[in-house]
Parts: structure tokens; C-alpha cells; sequence
């Protein structure tokens, strides 16, 4: 990771991650999580496993909270507060529809990305500018997360884009899914590469949604972004 120009004019500096650099980071957090709590690294992670991760870096977590004021796509919210750890707002829209659990774990893991990976520019900034807050009782940033941009937010978004990565990389690992892929491959003998929109390729985006417990998209943003699915011949992927 490098430091680099924040063209977005939030903060001074940003942090470049490659994506080798965020795949390797988050399942470095993720399994080592699991093996102090387990003994041992088996997916699906928990959503109960996932709000805890959350706890361990917010001073509070509300999975019921009412959004509504901030938008109609707002799923999470993210605060960061003057001398205590930032809290976090899940739509309770999310955690009281059963069909939405997929869109609730995407959501959660978004915003520990932004707590994990993006509090300590918060906190530098408040440093450098902490004469100026007059008020303790507000949030001094606010990271807003809309349901457009949990997974697949465009990279001159860098922050949403790297909070989307890092969704990804936690519940579906790097390594441990090349190598359910690689199984997968031995037992259904694929024809060559998975192309998006072939049998082949929504074959294995089922098997990735059942055995990380994702929705189908992120399971296949998942994929494109790891160069596993290939876009069609004479189509540009978007990813």
C-alpha cells in the first residue's frame, strides 16, 4: 500500500491498494479471526461472525436503524465521532426481510471496510483540524453507503470502490475460492474459460452463491474482478 493524491478533494491523501494488496489483507483479518475463535478457517463466515468483526471496530452497531431521511438506496451508514470509535447503521430494511440476508451480509462487510481500511484517515484529519470542531455531539465524517455502490462502485469513487473490494475479498477469500473453483473444474470439466452468460458461468455463480451464502451479483463481481469470468468475445468488461 502507497499513499497517493485524493483527486476527490475529501482528504489530503488517499491509500493505494492494489487489489493483490486488499485480496491478501482481508484474508489475513478473516482467517484470523476465525482461528481465534474457531481453531479453525471454514466458509461461509457467520453473519453473526460479521457483526462481530464490525464490533471489534465501532463503538455501536444498529442493524435496525431507519434510513429513510437519508435516501431511498441508503443501506449503511458509517459515523466517525470526536475522541471514541466510529458507529455504524444497517437499514433496518436489510435485517427484517429474510429474502434480503445476502444484501445484509454484503452491506456489513462494506461498512467494516470503511472502519478497517479508511477510520485512520478520519482520525488524522480530525488532528489536524480538531480546533475548528466546536461540537462533540456531532459526527465529524459520515460515510454513506448506497445499495448501487456496495458492490461495484466505479474506481474514481476510490473509497466506495475499495469498501466494495474488501466485501468481496472477506466473504469470498481469494485463495480458498481458486481452490473451490479448481474442485469444481475436476468435477463438472468446464469447457475452457467461464464466459459470462454461458451455462458453464452461471453453473459456477450458483456454486459460489451457495457455498459463501452471497447474492448471484456479488458472486459475479466476485469472479469478473479476479479474472475468473471472462467477458463475451468483442465485449469490454465494465468491472
Amino acid at each position: 500500500m502507497k499513499y497517493t493524491r485524493d483527486n476527490t478533494g475529501r482528504f489530503s491523501q488517499r491509500p493505494f491498494y492494489t487489489e493483490e494488496e486488499l485480496d491478501s489483507e482481508c484474508e489475513s483479518i478473516i482467517s484470523a479471526f476465525l482461528l481465534k475463535n474457531y481453531g479453525k478457517v471454514e466458509y461461509p463466515v457467520s453473519t453473526d461472525d460479521i457483526t462481530k468483526l464490525i464490533e471489534s471496530e465501532a463503538s455501536d452497531l444498529d442493524l435496525y436503524a431507519d434510513l429513510s431521511d437519508e435516501g431511498h438506496d441508503v443501506e449503511g451508514v458509517t459515523e466517525f465521532w470526536p475522541k471514541k470509535k466510529p458507529s455504524v447503521k444497517i437499514s433496518k430494511n436489510l435485517s427484517e426481510n429474510e429474502t434480503l440476508k445476502n444484501r445484509l451480509r454484503t452491506t456489513l462487510t462494506h461498512e467494516y471496510g470503511h472502519l478497517k481500511f479508511h477510520g485512520h484517515l478520519v482520525a488524522l484529519d480530525y488532528a489536524e483540524k480538531e480546533s475548528s470542531f466546536l461540537s462533540k455531539k456531532q459526527p465529524i465524517e459520515r460515510f454513506i453507503s448506497k445499495r448501487e455502490n456496495i458492490l461495484n462502485a466505479p474506481k474514481v469513487d476510490w473509497m466506495e470502490w475499495q469498501a466494495g473490494y474488501i466485501c468481496g475479498a472477506l466473504l469470498m477469500p481469494r485463495s480458498h475460492l481458486i481452490k473451490e473453483i479448481q474442485s469444481y473444474r475436476e468435477t463438472n470439466n468446464p469447457n475452457g474459460d467461464f464466459v459470462e452468460n454461458s451455462e458453464d458461468a452461471e453453473n459456477l455463480i450458483s456454486m459460489v452463491t451457495q457455498k459463501y451464502e452471497v447474492s448471484r451479483e456479488a458472486a459475479r463481481i466476485r469472479l469478473l474482478k479476479l479474472n475468473i469470468l471472462k467477458a463475451p468475445t468483442n465485449q469490454l468488461s465494465l468491472i
